[in-house]
């Protein structure tokens, strides 16, 4: 099927977006839910099957800096949330593999450093009891697989391709802006409920700001070789 140009100078910026949630719908409502499943799998895996002997994070000033927050609970459960909105607004197949591979290759590598290289935070001085859904949090997810937090590495590069797709709708500054401050509540989330510390979250941001680097310039570059803004499959 040839390409078909959409300009986006006809419509509001938030009905552009509107309009690229149904385009392959199928794909993404079938994808997204299936890479998810196939990530906790090995993840969970990885996570109760250690290769190697498990490091325990050092704390450091930032993480004395950052105080225990049980409030942040929303914000770090709001990632799964925030991790479908990019590839439902993406237009053409091209860009959703793209965006696929890349994702994969970012929690890949996560999943690789955690098998050669296990590590855990330290044990907080904390009544997780107190705090019930921090504390279901930590009965589901326990305190492996820290280093390089993938939290982070996944809101970090999704925050990235979403304020592209946000530029490309031509959305004004506050909607660019309420995405950085949800991406980067994300990110404290993690040191806030205890499930990382400062190491593992700068590890995965650099992670997941790389991954997202080296995919939106392989989509500026395909895009700027057919000379068209959007590319329909």
């Amino acid at each position: 099927m040839s390409p078909t140009l959409v300009r986006p100078q006809a419509l509001p910026w938030y009905r552009q977006a509107a309009q690229l949630v149904p385009r392959d719908v199928v794909l993404k409502s079938i994808g997204i839910p299936a890479f998810i499943a196939v990530f906790f799998a090995a993840y969970f895996y990885v996570l109760n099957n250690p290769a190697y002997p498990v490091t325990v994070m050092p704390v450091i000033w930032l993480d004395r800096l950052i105080g225990f927050e049980p409030m942040a609970l929303s914000l770090y459960v709001s990632l799964w949330v925030y991790v479908s909105l990019p590839p439902a607004f993406l237009a053409s197949r091209r860009e959703l593999y793209v965006y696929g591979m890349a994702m994969a290759v970012t929690c890949l590598t996560g999943l690789l450093v955690f098998y050669f290289w296990p590590t855990t935070v330290p044990a907080a001085d904390i009544d997780w009891a107190l705090y019930p859904g921090v504390d279901f949090l930590k009965n589901m997810d326990a305190a492996g697989n820290a280093c390089p937090s993938l939290h982070v590495a996944t809101a970090v590069f999704s925050g990235f391709w979403l304020h592209h797709l946000l530029r490309r709708f031509g959305a004004p500054p506050w909607a660019r802006l309420i995405n950085a401050l949800w991406c980067l509540g994300i990110v404290y989330s993690t040191v806030a409920t205890r499930q990382h510390v400062a190491v593992d979250m700068w590890a995965g941001f650099l992670l997941g700001a790389f991954a997202a680097w080296l995919s939106l310039r392989h989509v500026v570059r395909t895009r700027a070789n057919h000379h068209c803004p959007y590319l329909a499959a």
